[in-house]
């Protein structure tokens, strides 16, 4: 999961019955990463066909598509400690899966699909209980602390795979699983920690609804749920084409992982430093900003550089979307309403789902008529044209 459990959940154990208390910080690893990576490994491990590994990754998106309004209704009764209990709880029950009975391609579609329904309960619950924590003059912060966290995760999951792997070409699944299913349980004791919010704080029972066409109709909000879209998937493609690119242009592999660490270095260190940025830059120049920037760093690699023009081009890129990524988070809860800021939360999550498993097939294609540069430079005019976007249908507000 890119919001990686213990991260967020450090900040937000209730101390009172009048809020939640952001304290301390625990840094994590990036479970989501392990548990997927693995199933890969394991479906190898299964002389599974290749087009079953598609079907598994899709697996993980469809039932939280299907799931993601009625558990943001949830969130917006004011149930977000209920969200994590239950999320947590799947958790546990999907590693545990994993771990002891994903022996056939059954079992993997599955335990991938309770994976997939933890990970929407987690990842929404996580997002309301930053906001709910914070108040609206500290949610920046408190989402950039949730960001950085996320990035620190991400950055040691992949380190735990190697690990494990060694030098082997097929790691040990079990291991991995079972790390998965250990980081699960933590996670489930940390949530049970926290308290649901009294009950003079919960929203009235007979609340209005807001349904979601007119969600989507506010003007606004479909920009930036696209730009949420355009800017985790643009990650993901990175780190799908970029190897490519190096065996088309005959870059060695360690340079290639060097430029994916250069990224993802100079992704934490703008998020280290998104709320100054933010008390400097207002949210709508610094989204066009942001994503303008991250678009020309892709379109240095649709162009023939030479391999430190790539070093400083990645710095570029990862400076600028690594801001870019928090303000498609933050930007959603600046312009949702806070009758359904739940249900927003869970259409942002579902519209990311459904783009990580829909883009990259797309590209795919255009990899194949156009070559790799073809793709970054569609991811270029894509993050550009969605930035201004943002920018200028928030100016007419």
């Amino acid at each position: 999961m890119r919001g990686a459990v213990s991260s967020i959940w450090s900040k937000i154990l209730v101390a009172s019955r009048n809020g939640i208390d952001a304290r301390g910080r625990v840094t994590d690893i990036d479970y989501r990463l392990i548990v997927r990576v693995t199933t890969s490994y394991r479906a190898i491990e299964l002389d599974l066909p290749v087009v079953w590994l598609g079907v598994i990754s899709a697996t993980f998106a469809v039932l939280p598509m299907v799931l993601a309004v009625w558990v943001g209704r949830l969130l917006d009764r004011g149930h977000d400690a209920v969200a994590a209990w239950m999320g947590s709880a799947l958790l546990v029950l999907a590693c545990a899966g994993f771990c002891f009975w994903a022996n056939s391609i059954a079992a993997l579609l599955l335990l991938t699909a309770l994976f997939g329904i933890a990970h929407l309960f987690l990842m929404a619950s996580q997002q309301m209980l930053c906001i709910r924590c914070s108040g609206p003059r500290g949610r920046d912060a408190a989402f950039g602390n949730y960001v950085v966290s996320s990035a620190i995760g991400q950055g040691l999951g992949p380190y735990v795979v190697a690990w494990i792997g060694g030098a082997a070409t097929l790691p040990p699944t079990r291991p991995l699983f079972a790390i998965a299913l250990l980081i699960s349980v933590i996670s489930l004791a940390t949530a049970a920690a926290i308290r649901p919010a009294s009950q003079h704080m919960m929203p009235p029972p007979n609340k209005e609804v807001v349904p979601v066409r007119m969600l989507l109709r506010q003007r606004g909000l479909m920009a930036v749920l696209v730009a949420s879209v355009i800017t985790i998937t643009s990650q993901d493609l990175l780190t799908i084409y970029l190897p490519l690119l190096g065996a088309e242009q005959n870059i060695d592999v360690r340079s290639i992982g060097g430029l994916l660490t250069v990224r993802s270095i100079a992704s934490l260190v703008s998020r280290l430093g998104y709320t100054r940025i933010l008390r400097l830059i207002p949210r709508q120049p610094l989204t066009l900003i942001t994503m303008t920037g991250a678009a020309i760093g892709f379109a240095c690699f649709a162009l023939p550089i030479p391999l430190a023009g790539m070093y400083a081009a990645m710095t570029f890129l990862g400076l600028s979307l690594g801001i870019a990524t928090t303000l498609s988070l933050t930007n959603v809860v600046d312009l949702a309403s806070a009758a359904a800021m739940g249900t927003v939360m869970s259409l942002r999550i579902t519209g990311n789902r459904l783009g990580q498993a829909a883009v990259p097939f797309i590209a795919g294609l255009i990899a194949a008529a156009t070559g790799v540069a073809g793709i970054f430079a569609i991811i270029a005019a894509s993050l550009a044209a969605s930035g201004a976007s943002v920018h200028f249908s928030r100016q007419e507000r």
